[in-house]
């Protein structure tokens, strides 16, 4: 590795150096670089989705398995929301967008693919930046490789390259010298002959145009690429006209003795009529300049309003400047988040972190005077390379200008490292040279261990963001008094149950920071006691009174304690507020319902789903909405679309099942539990095919499914109990009865487990153990007195059995008093009557059940037994008569 420049010249003007090797080929510098870079990322190939890659890539409608490729993706922002929108992030960005858009379409939602067109990128910027270096820089190659590879190692650059949403900056980057280099190719002199002129070439400089378009597509900070080649222009411009003054030659032209050099600087001036003039494509670039689209208006600092222009805030953001740089020199402690709490407020001009922003200060004014001397003289272009690297795509993310969404990013430094490190590796190449050959050798060897612990930094970085686990967990130990990571992290074990940690984590964001509304919001969806989640919800939206979430919950809060009209003031205002919050529509649809109100609720659910089209969960809401209503032929439809939307919802596929169960359609009912099923094996999904195959007969197939339920969840009653029964009816009566006792000696109010029990000891003929089950049961006293009606049936068949036809006359009187429309009840009243001979009565007991099974063959033949019975009587009485 090769560090030094060439030798200083004399007096007067120098000499351009020629270009330096590093003893290294083009070829072996780049597989070097592409291996460095592969070295230090390639562990994040097994990464997750993590952080913002949910929002941008898995819950982006723009981008999601199977949505259509839609032009939406130009008019809305990054998060797939409307720019017009108010809650838009107005981060216009449609070329990354596609590109993720071009990874689902070519490999799924593997992140590993995703993970990989990112580490693939980062090697093409750091190659490009190594052939930006040698070719109009350092002209050194040995230099560009070292800058290139100090790039390629940075642990700053982890969360851009190792977080998927940072292909944005990367690509940006890639597209920023790519821009950059077509730039200065079209600025490359031309001579012909000595009377020609030099040419700027038109096709380099659109390509320019083109290119840097793209990047301002693929990330705001891309347009910063045109003030660089401005800018770097203007120097080059300024060199020209003191060369020309000089009487500098075109290089084609033949040399003349004595005379100098001809500078190998771009920009040559075209002459006109011995004078110079400029080719007039500065003015077409300055017309294609337009405004950055606007940021966020919240800052991570929790400034108040009077405070936001205030020195207070001059002095913050100033000291973040210095901030940032420390991150690039220092990155030792690295995080995901900077926001609340992270970096205090510079309050006073006495805080000692003053100094740092003087320092700054005072070391860009010179490294600028250096660049205004230095281009007097014709030399060290790389350090104005290196500050417009810097300086110019920091702008967008400085804070100084316009307000942006963060106070610190890791990730907006990974265009700015650019300059970073071709200005570091400058220094250290001036060094070199100033130094004795011991000295240097030191310099190169504690620069070679620099690069090793960079490596092993960017290396244990990109274990942090393999998981959202293990980034929340990093961001908590980094920065502990953060109250943004203390709350992700809560939302993250929220997400696993794992609800103590969680309260803890949501408790200490609240300490940090009282006035953090969705931390308020979220810790009452954790609490048990409702007067305390009540408070918590409250005292969210006193912060911020438009919390949809909080007036969410808060609203279904008040309708569990039956506060019902105010519960649907506040859904209709979380609604109001949060439009595209499909869980609002549900819940307020359905409590309209439960109020039987179900022309309103069909209006929020339609309004609903023009809302939110894309939400699975509200179209299948809907389908049991219009099943409930009377309209299962319409809820198909809506119960496929959610499955359309979202192929893993078992939900709707269950619920599918259902609806074609209930019209007849036995087939199809079993073919959408199996998808179900396929899609996740759950013992509530088991549960409706069992019951299928029990209600068809298929009592084999029916004991399989519900033995899988059961193992599935052993400590659920309904499934063991429903296990049971297809036990007896199959005539394994002494396993169901050994397996519903159990469940009786585990809950003894179990009313379903004593009328199973009760068919058990009657298919057993112990009636005796019949008549005390249901008796047990009756003691119980269900509330619904069509339940008591039918356990007095189910005592009066027993006495019947045996042959108490008294007692059971009784229970099934009993029984239709509570129940007038148990037909069974009656039939079995006049059977009774029939039996002991009292004809009369026993046909007025046929007649009344007959009335509510008009159809009964049974009733009508015993009715027409009784016309018989009661003929041969009228003939008998008829002959004794006579």
């Amino acid at each position: 590795m090769v560090l030094t420049t060439s030798a200083r010249g004399g007096g007067g003007d120098r000499a351009p150096s020629r270009r330096q090797g590093c003893g290294l080929a083009p070829a072996g510098a780049a597989a070097l670089l592409a291996g460095a870079s592969c070295l230090c990322y390639g562990r994040s190939l097994q990464g997750e989705f993590v952080h913002d890659d949910v929002w941008a890539i898995v819950n982006n409608p723009d981008v999601r398995p199977g949505a259509p490729l839609r032009w939406s993706i130009f008019t809305n922002d990054f998060w797939g929301k409307g720019m017009a929108e108010n809650t838009s992030h107005k981060s216009y960005r449609p070329l990354c967008v596609l590109t993720f858009k071009l990874n689902i379409f070519l490999t799924g939602m593997n992140p590993f693919y995703f993970h990989a067109v990112n580490v693939i990128l980062h090697c093409l910027v750091t190659l490009v930046l190594m052939y930006t270096c040698d070719k109009t820089v350092f002209k050194n190659r040995g230099l560009a490789f070292v800058t290139a590879l100090l790039f390629a190692v940075h642990p700053i650059h982890t969360e851009a390259v190792a977080g998927i949403v940072g292909r944005a900056d990367v690509l940006a980057c890639l597209l920023f010298l790519l821009a950059f280099l077509s730039y200065n190719r079209s600025l490359d002199q031309g001579c012909v002959g000595e009377s020609f002129p030099s040419t700027v070439s038109p096709f380099f400089l659109l390509f320019s145009l083109f290119l840097g378009t793209c990047a301002m597509l693929v990330k705001e900070t891309g347009i910063t690429v045109f003030g660089v080649c401005l800018v770097y222009d203007l120097f080059s411009l300024s060199n020209k006209e003191d060369k020309s003054s000089n009487g500098a030659l075109c290089p084609c032209s033949p040399q003349q003795p004595g005379s100098p050099q001809p500078s190998s600087l771009p920009g040559h001036p075209h002459r006109e009529n011995g004078k110079q003039q400029r080719f007039p494509h500065k003015g077409a670039w300055g017309g294609c300049h337009s405004p950055l689209p606007p940021e966020p208006k919240s800052s991570g600092f929790p400034v108040s309003p009077r405070a936001v222009w205030s020195m207070m805030r001059f002095l913050t953001y100033s000291y973040l400047l210095a901030f940032n740089v420390w991150l690039l020199l220092a990155p030792v402690t690295l995080c995901y988040d900077w926001q609340v709490g992270s970096i205090p407020l510079v309050e006073t001009i006495w805080d000692m972190r003053n100094l740092a922003t003087i320092l700054l200060a005072v070391v860009m004014a010179l490294l600028s005077l250096h660049c205004l001397a230095a281009f007097k003289r014709l030399e060290h272009k790389e350090v104005l390379v290196g500050l417009l690297f810097l300086v110019f795509p920091f702008i967008p993310a400085s804070n100084l200008f316009f307000r942006v969404g963060f106070v610190v990013a890791e990730r907006v430094l990974y265009m700015p490292s650019m300059g970073y490190c071709i200005l570091f590796v400058h220094g250290l190449s001036k060094l070199c040279t100033w130094l004795n050959r011991c000295g240097a050798t030191t310099l190169i060897v504690s620069t070679v261990l620099l690069l090793l612990l960079f490596s092993w930094k960017t290396v244990k970085q990109n274990e942090i963001w393999l998981s959202r686990e293990s980034l929340f967990r990093s961001g908590v130990q980094t920065l502990p008094h953060n109250a943004k990571v203390h709350y992700n992290y809560a939302n993250f074990l929220k997400d696993q149950g794992r609800n103590k940690e969680a309260i803890y984590h949501y408790r200490t964001a609240l300490k940090l920071y009282p006035r953090h509304a969705s931390a308020l919001n979220n810790l009452g969806t954790l609490i048990r006691d409702t007067a305390e989640a009540k408070m918590y919800y409250q005292k969210a939206l006193q912060l911020h009174p438009q919390h949809n979430r909080a007036l969410f919950n808060l609203g279904n809060l008040l309708k569990s304690q039956e506060k019902k009209e105010e519960a649907i003031t506040l859904l209709k205002d979380s609604i109001k507020y949060g439009p595209e919050f499909a869980d609002a529509y549900s819940s307020l649809a359905s409590l309209l319902a439960e109020q039987e109100r179900f022309k309103e609720a069909e209006e929020i659910y339609q309004a609903g789903i023009k809302n939110c089209p894309d939400s699975s969960d509200l179209h299948n809401n809907y389908g049991v909405f219009l099943v409930d209503t009377g309209l299962p032929e319409k809820a198909v439809a809506h119960y496929q679309q959610a499955i359309k939307l979202s192929p893993s919802h078992h939900v709707a596929m269950v619920n599918l099942g259902r609806l074609y169960r209930s019209l007849g359609e036995n087939s199809m009912a079993e073919e959408w539990y199996k998808r179900a099923l396929q899609v996740a094996h759950k013992a509530e999904i088991l549960s409706p095919l069992g019951a299928l195959y029990y209600n068809t007969g298929r009592y084999e197939e029916a004991l399989q499914i519900y033995q899988e339920a059961a193992a599935l969840q052993p400590s659920q009653r309904e499934l063991r109990l429903a296990l049971a029964q297809v036990l007896a009816v199959m005539g394994q009566t002494k396993e169901a009865e050994k397996m519903t006792n159990h469940i009786v000696s585990e809950e003894t109010g179990c009313l379903e487990c004593y009328r199973l029990l009760s068919a058990i000891y009657s298919k057993q003929e112990n009636h005796d153990k019949a008549l005390d089950v249901i008796d047990k049961a009756l003691q119980l006293k269900p509330k619904d007195p069509k339940v008591i009606s039918e356990l007095f049936f189910t005592k009066g068949n027993q006495l019947r059995e045996q042959n108490l036809l008294d007692k059971a006359f009784e229970s099934y009187r009993a029984a239709v008093q509570l129940n007038p429309d148990q037909a069974q009840a009656w039939m079995n009243m006049g059977g009774i009557q029939h039996i002991k001979g009292k004809y009369v009565s026993a046909r007025a007991y046929y007649e009344r059940a007959l009335q509510l099974v008009p159809d009964s063959k049974l009733l009508k033949e015993n009715l027409a037994k009784l016309d018989r019975l009661e003929k041969r009587l009228q003939e008998v009485r008829e002959k004794d008569q006579t």
